[in-house]
């Protein structure tokens, strides 16, 4: 399962496992549209709706996936916004809105799908997080608290699921050539990480043994000191 597979990371990270024969199951709020970017051959994939602002569609898609695949092996939750709210400046409610994505539509998500996840024995749990969950260089405090909140998160999973063969990783990159990247200016998109690296880095993060978890994976396409 992943969500927000219509573009950048989720897109990339879908083509990579796609490629590696994974059956997928991809969340996203346009299906049609998906489906468009996937081609013609795209009747492997289950294509479902899935709204990270509505509490009620998780379960809806995990149920569709369960019924479509008999099982759940993976979870990929990708879907997240980046508005800017700093300490001094910005609108609280697009404050809420950032937790209610960045944060609680992943809690949600990853609850719906634990127990399918437990049964397969060697489920796999990534959360996209970022740089930003792991260090405070900019000024926008909102995405920053929502990124170390997700950090926390997959470390919990981790936790809840290590006896149950679960393995979760929080994927943790810098600047990245997304549409999310897009007003950047003092970086050119062809200096960021590539969306296509990072869907190789998470499919072989889900492919390790139970022997082989990785708890966090930092990438960056530039030096920084990484406490």
């Amino acid at each position: 399962m992943i969500s927000g597979a219509s573009r950048g990371i989720g897109a990339a990270v879908a083509h990579e496992l796609r490629a590696r024969g994974h059956r997928l199951s991809l969340g996203v709020r346009d299906p049609a549209a998906v489906r468009a970017v996937f081609g013609p051959d795209a009747d492997d994939l289950l294509i479902h709706a899935y709204e990270a602002a509505d509490p009620a569609s998780p379960d809806a898609w995990v149920a569709a996936t369960l019924a479509r695949f008999g099982r759940i092996d993976g979870l990929v939750a990708n879907a997240g916004i980046a508005p800017f709210v700093g300490l001094e400046s910005g609108d609280l409610a697009e404050l809420d809105r950032l937790w209610e994505i960045d944060v609680k539509a992943p809690f949600l998500l990853i609850r719906a799908a634990f127990p399918a996840l437990k049964t397969a024995g060697e489920g796999r749990v990534v959360t996209v997080a970022s740089l930003s969950g792991k260090r405070v260089m900019g000024l926008n405090t909102g995405y920053q608290m929502a990124k170390h909140a997700v950090v926390a998160l997959t470390h919990s999973v981790r936790r809840h699921g290590w006896e149950h063969g679960i393995r979760a990783t929080a994927l943790c990159p810098g600047f990245v050539a997304t549409d999310l990247t897009a007003h950047v200016t003092d970086l050119p998109a062809e200096a960021m990480t590539d969306p296509a690296d990072l869907g190789r880095l998470v499919a072989t993060v889900i492919e390790l043994p139970n022997t082989a978890g990785v708890a966090e994976l930092l990438v960056n396409c530039r030096y920084e000191h990484m406490l």
